[in-house]
């Protein structure tokens, strides 16, 4: 009996050992062509597009992709900046830009890697890591300083409500409200940096980064109902998949971010600014009760939940995000 015990565990210690050596050498073996067809990023910009670099340290400039548009009074109005959520771009506010355009300045613009704006791969920068949380606060004030912007109203969906709570806090004297639309306080998909940076993990990133980068499914769950996506608007989200070095892009983003993700939650109670907490009743990737918690926590906050809607209301529920919008302003003020 105890010769078989020791066989038994013979036999899995080199079953074990073979499975770590094929976990060990496979990722190297699978074969990663180059993607075919890709395009700059001004080849696939829009009529309204704009580019601007913003400077960075260790790199020769970033440059980010933006649209903007004013009313014949923004000296007076405010300015708002709206900020996309994960896998989204500037082209989100393509319903509702009209909107905050005939009430003050506004301006859109694709955080890095996603949308137009630059596809940086490893080698492109020498300094901090332009993919982290906070080189992402760096970025929203350098465009806003390129732009000639003291304070704004941020306008955050989803993972760019992060982002509008991120700067509030870092630099209060310049946001002058939040408009927070199902914004991810409360998610976190934190994995191990040693995991990310093993060197089989990092060769097959850019596979992952493929795959969920060109993922309609995860658009999709982001409808309360799917149906309302056009092939248009599907086109315009995942735009980003038809810029070169975007694959490589996206991974580099993905192994920095995840291993380190933003952590507001337990800061809220200091932000002054008035706020405006928006959700979908029907969200499916932020919970209501995470909308509802964010409202309760915020000082100076007002909580709508729009029915009927998913995750992204400025476009799948235009008229009611603009609704709430309006009669918020409106007291506001």
């Amino acid at each position: 009996m105890r010769k078989k015990f020791i066989k038994t565990v013979q036999i899995l210690g080199v079953v074990f050992m073979a499975l770590i050596l094929l976990l060990a050498i496979v990722p190297f073996l699978i074969p990663i062509g180059p993607l075919e067809g890709l395009v700059a990023a001004q080849q696939a910009a829009a009529n309204e597009s704009a580019f601007v670099t913003l400077p960075f340290e260790g790199t020769d400039g970033i440059d980010i992709h933006y649209i903007a548009g004013e009313s014949e009074s923004a000296e007076q109005a405010p300015t708002f900046v709206l900020l996309h959520g994960s896998l989204f771009n500037a082209f989100t506010w393509d319903e509702t830009r009209d909107f905050f355009a005939a009430r003050g300045r506004v301006i859109a613009y694709d955080q890095i890697p996603y949308g137009l704006s630059e596809k940086l791969v490893a080698g492109d920068w020498t300094g901090p890591n332009p993919y982290t949380s906070a080189a992402a606060v760096e970025q929203l004030f350098s465009l806003l300083d390129a732009l000639d912007v003291d304070n704004a109203v941020l306008v955050g969906s989803s993972y760019g409500g992060v982002l509008a709570v991120q700067a509030a806090l870092e630099r209060p004297e310049r946001v002058e409200a939040l408009i927070l639309a199902d914004a991810a306080v409360y998610i976190q998909e934190e994995m191990p940096a040693w995991l990310l940076n093993l060197p089989q993990v990092r060769r097959l990133g850019p596979l992952f980064a493929r795959e969920l980068g060109q993922s309609e499914s995860f658009i999709r769950q982001t409808y309360a109902h799917p149906d309302r996506i056009s092939a248009e608007r599907m086109s315009l989200t995942l735009i980003h998949a038809q810029i070169e070095d975007w694959d490589s892009a996206f991974w580099e983003y993905l192994r920095v971010w995840s291993a380190n993700p933003p952590d507001v939650a337990d800061r809220l109670a200091d932000i002054e600014q008035p706020a405006l907490v928006i959700t979908g009743d029907s969200d499916a990737v932020v919970p209501v009760t995470d909308s509802q918690r964010l409202d309760a926590e915020l000082p100076n906050s007002e909580l709508v939940i729009l029915p009927s809607c998913g995750h992204v209301p400025q476009e799948e529920c235009p008229e009611l995000f603009e609704d709430a919008v309006e009669a918020w302003l409106s007291r506001k003020n």
